[in-house]
């Protein structure tokens, strides 16, 4: 069974600083329709501006990941896509009277129970994934980021993160499945070297920040006067450095708490790519600005992967789910008129069949004698015949039933097909699978080029038993 989508099944309200601007925001998930994938709006400017959760719309990624759409910014989303996207949640609004989403505790963890405590409910739509057929890698030598996504059956995320510090150095985290997200990975904070904070408070950019949100690693030696200042600058009465490098302002969650957080922030950035994925992230040292541009580069690949132009990425040597003898007990079709030699891939939505074509086809020798071409009735055929396979494989007993032609539309001849060519079919549900009837969108490649194309209707029945 195909997974469905997801939404929240109440509004859910999280209130708290913003970090950076220091200002009281109210953030509030809602519930949304299927396909409508994650949005943000922002309810303090007229006419409520939706900006959608997508790498393409990335602006800053100096403090956290920014986006903007039309001048209108939505800032330090990473924490709140993650819980979202860790979450298992397809389609949300997410309200915000500011431009930056509250830093809470540093982490996603109140996003995340926010969210549960609402409730999350299954949508009539099917999910549809990524699956990848090929890795995707992203390379940036100056800050020694390495972000690595092979194909796997599930998504998962590796994550190593190496300041080459003593007290912040090698460590690893990782995620082998989205289930245990809130559990394993939600509540891990963020974390700052003291050099970084001075920085930051220097310059009034953490207004709403203080020492509750974010783990504190000291990479120098500092007296305590300095430490009495910084202190006053948080309202503490008192803050001293642990002999394992930190400030004393928290205690850690897990040994390796930095490497889960920075985890946390790839789920979160690469939400932005916009669908789901099948495959194992590995990611070493990542950041805001490679976390966003991997997701920019999975996005494009789902464009193009997406796009009819491109053919599928088939392993055409592989073991095929159906052989010629496997078909042969699912068609009624015979030789000469069986023009599809293998089944290369199938879920409940596509089908993707295989035919290699010979000089020893019979219609060659009249279609034409001196210039062998394909007719284009016998491709709109194998498309059918494909697409045959799949709505017969749907009843358990495929010898007692036969496919009907209802409608062929819009078909299209766009090259020619010739002896050496193989022939890929790909096809795809238009519509749901209803009364034995299926509406499909069929597509015939020979290597990246399309050679012909058509949507296709046909109707399953129950043969006639002769007496």
């Amino acid at each position: 069974m195909a997974d469905k989508q997801k939404t929240i099944k109440a509004p859910a309200n999280v209130s708290g600083a913003g970090l950076h601007t220091g200002q009281t925001v109210t953030l509030t998930f809602l519930p949304a329709p299927v396909n409508h994938g994650i949005r943000f709006c922002r309810t303090d400017i007229d006419n409520r501006p939706i900006v959608e959760a997508d790498a393409d719309l990335v602006v800053d990624t100096s403090r956290g990941t920014t986006i903007e759409k039309n001048g209108v910014r939505i800032c330090t989303i990473e924490h709140a896509l993650a819980a979202v996207w860790g979450l298992d949640i397809d389609n949300v609004l997410i309200e915000l009277n500011c431009s930056e989403t509250p830093i809470l505790d540093g982490s996603a963890r109140f996003f995340a129970e926010a969210i549960i405590k609402a409730g999350i409910v299954e949508q009539e739509a099917d999910r549809q994934y990524f699956e990848l057929r090929e890795n995707i890698d992203y390379i940036d030598k100056e800050r020694k980021v390495e972000m690595l996504i092979v194909p796997d059956k599930e998504f998962r995320v590796s994550v190593m993160i190496d300041y080459e510090t003593r007290i912040l150095g090698t460590e690893y985290a990782s995620l082998d499945k989205l289930a245990n997200f809130s559990e394993e990975i939600a509540d891990s904070r963020t974390f700052v070297f003291l050099h970084e904070l001075e920085y930051l408070i220097q310059n009034n950019l953490i207004k709403g920040g203080d020492l509750s949100n974010a783990i504190v690693f000291v990479d120098r030696i500092i007296e305590q006067d300095e430490l009495d200042r910084l202190a006053g600058y948080f309202g503490k009465s008192k803050i001293q450095v642990l002999k394992e490098g930190m400030l004393n302002n928290v205690e850690l969650r897990y040994p390796n708490e930095p490497a889960r957080h920075k985890l946390l922030d790839v789920i979160g950035d690469l939400a932005l790519a916009g669908m789901r994925i099948k495959g194992h992230v590995i990611a070493t040292r990542p950041g805001h600005l490679s976390n966003t541009n991997f997701a920019k580069m999975i996005k494009q690949h789902i464009r193009d992967t997406q796009n009819p132009e491109h053919a599928p990425r088939i392993d055409v040597t592989r073991t095929p789910i159906y052989d010629i003898n496997d078909i042969k007990n699912i068609l009624p079709h015979r030789p000469p008129f069986l023009f599809v030699d293998k089944i290369l891939e199938m879920s409940d939505h596509h089908i993707v069949g295989l035919k290699n074509v010979t000089m020893n086809e019979g219609f060659f020798i009249g279609h034409f004698p001196d210039e062998p071409v394909m007719p284009g009735v016998l491709l709109v055929e194998a498309m059918a015949q494909t697409g045959g396979i799949f709505i017969l494989s749907s009843v358990p007993d495929p010898e007692n039933y036969i496919t009907y032609f209802l409608k062929m539309e819009n078909v299209r001849f766009r090259h020619k097909v010739v002896p050496g060519d193989t022939l890929i079919f790909k096809l795809e549900l238009i519509s749901p699978f209803r009364r034995g009837i299926c509406h499909m969108r069929a597509i015939a490649y020979v290597g990246n080029k399309i050679v012909s194309e058509a949507e296709l209707m046909a109707q399953i029945a129950k043969k006639i038993t002769k007496k």
